[in-house]
């Protein structure tokens, strides 16, 4: 028959591992009858130790589901210090609106990052005119000096974390500055300069480039809004 005879003529392809795996993905049921299949089948096994196909499915399955629950456990981890993280920036916008006067709420805010935040360093310093406010406790100082010792630092409205230079560290920190390792820096303006928040870590891998600053700038964002009551 000409089929026959095209079918003899034709040259014999090579069957290949794709060819082998598309076919047992077609044919999902090729082992329902070959159950001794299963069990006679060995595979490689990074041991060195062969396995049946059996053994390898069911490891490979444990191997999964303990995946799965390190990421679940993982997420749990992450909402429950997510949540904390939520309470206790509450908790501090409430007090920084409930301070009383500029020396009271800068105070507050160190605080509460030093015990509730657990962080190393905190400083916010404020810009303004030294002479003018005499009364004030917290360190004020002249707009024009902080843009001439920490330019970088302020040209945006945006955070720098990482490792920074000693003049920079000796500004925001004074006598703590050789003990901080890495920190966080948030520029505070609205319309005009207002002030540099500095967080500090003895760790010097602790803040870096690629750390989210979420809730920094949604505290400099409050304070913004706060500061100009009092300056």
């Amino acid at each position: 028959m000409e089929l026959a005879d095209n079918n003899n003529n034709a040259p014999e392809k090579d069957i290949t591992e794709e060819d082998v795996a598309q076919y047992l993905k077609s044919h999902s049921g090729f082992f329902l009858k070959r159950d001794d299949l299963l069990l006679e089948l060995e595979l490689a096994h990074p041991s060195g130790k062969a396995v049946s196909l059996l053994e390898r499915q069911v490891t490979l399955l444990r191997e999964r589901n303990m995946d799965m629950r390190n990421r679940l456990g993982g997420l749990m981890e992450n909402a429950e210090d997510n949540d904390q993280l939520y309470d206790k920036t509450q908790q501090l916008v409430l007090a920084l609106i409930e301070a009383q006067g500029l020396d009271s709420l800068v105070n507050t805010f160190n605080r509460s990052l030093l015990s509730d935040f657990n962080v190393d360093f905190s400083n916010l310093t404020l810009f303004g005119n030294p002479e003018q406010y005499r009364k004030v406790i917290s360190r004020m100082v002249a707009v024009d000096d902080a843009f001439d010792k920490i330019p970088s630092l302020l040209k945006s409205n945006n955070a720098t974390c990482g490792v920074l230079r000693p003049e920079e560290l000796q500004f925001l920190f004074a006598d703590q500055a050789a003990q901080v390792g890495s920190a966080a820096i948030m520029p505070l303006s609205h319309d005009n300069p207002l002030g540099v928040i500095a967080i500090g870590s003895k760790d010097p891998h602790h803040f870096s480039s690629s750390m989210g600053t979420l809730f920094l700038s949604y505290i400099a964002e409050v304070l913004n809004r706060l500061i100009p009551r009092y300056l």
